[in-house]
């Protein structure tokens, strides 16, 4: 099975190439987190050949009580859940799942990508990570710019 990476553009992450085993987990039941935001990115976004789709961002409650003292204790993690956007009739819904990205806070054993540990999984399938061992690459030199805000771009709601 050939593995891809995500290769970071400005802000957010992700372009197919290849890649070593994650490191980070998939994160289970996501889905019953606090969901922190939604967006979507439309063509003519500078990100939209890789990102253009739905986003919804999912904080674990540890990462909620970081979005909220802007500290983000190890055991923090943020789920960046990317969809197609389709068009049904005049409303816009989710369509198959591009990408399921994550960030775990684990100063010690993420030290060198700020504390913060990377990962993407192709189509959502805990099966198919696609960042492995390139998280500087791949991540973590589009949120570097962010480390005034604990190197995220996101806020909490």
């Amino acid at each position: 099975m050939k593995r891809l990476m995500f290769a970071c553009l400005g802000g957010l992450a992700c372009v197919a190439q290849a890649a070593e085993p994650a490191s980070v987990p998939y994160p289970q039941d996501y889905r019953d987190w606090r969901h922190v935001k939604s967006m979507e990115l439309k063509p003519g976004h500078a990100l939209y050949a890789t990102f253009g789709g739905i986003h919804h961002l999912y904080a674990n409650p540890k990462a909620v009580r970081g979005y909220r003292t802007g500290q983000f204790r190890d055991g923090a993690v943020l789920v960046f859940d990317l969809l197609e956007a389709k068009t049904e009739g005049n409303a816009m819904i989710e369509g198959e799942r591009k990408v399921l990205g994550v960030m775990v806070r684990d100063a010690r054993r993420y030290a060198s990508t700020g504390g913060w540990g990377f990962e993407a999984f192709a189509g959502g399938d805990a099966k198919r990570p696609v960042v492995g061992g390139d998280a500087a690459k791949a991540c973590f030199q589009c949120h570097a710019p962010q480390k005034a805000n604990n190197y995220l771009f996101s806020s909490l709601r």
